[in-house]
């Protein structure tokens, strides 16, 4: 296991946190977490589960990354959630972020998709992205 993973979802963190066009569809400061307060004000965007699998080629060391990122909305509909994965897209897609101790190769969008949960309020969006670290 490398020691990237936290790092990788500090500055994924740091850089949703960071960004304007969030900051309008999500409130300012924008409503990011890793463990959502359980009376959030929606929307919000929440960091979810992740893996790590080893990405070591036969002279160096290096980590694959699967990191979702869920919306959460009551907008009466998919646009809400679809807009702010647009905006998400926007930030990290390619994204030269800085991690501690460790070197980020890229990160990329792997797929979203947005549903209507059980309670026939509440839309729930993810996107999953692809990212491969090595140390410095």
């Amino acid at each position: 296991m490398s020691k990237a993973g936290w790092p990788l979802q500090k500055a994924i963190f740091a850089a949703l946190s960071a960004d304007s066009t969030l900051a309008l569809l999500i409130g300012d400061p924008p409503r990011v977490y890793d463990d959502p307060p359980a009376d959030s004000d929606l929307p919000y965007v929440q960091i979810g589960d992740g893996s790590e699998t080893d990405w070591s080629t036969a002279t160096e060391a290096g980590a694959e990354h699967q990191l979702t990122i869920h919306v959460w909305s009551r907008a009466g509909g998919r646009m809400e959630a679809r807009a702010v994965l647009a905006a998400i897209y926007d930030v990290l897609h390619e994204a030269a972020l800085a991690l501690d101790s460790n070197r980020l190769v890229n990160l990329r969008f792997a797929l979203s998709q947005v549903w209507r949960e059980n309670d026939g309020e509440t839309y729930h969006g993810t996107a999953r992205y692809r990212a491969v670290t090595e140390p410095q």
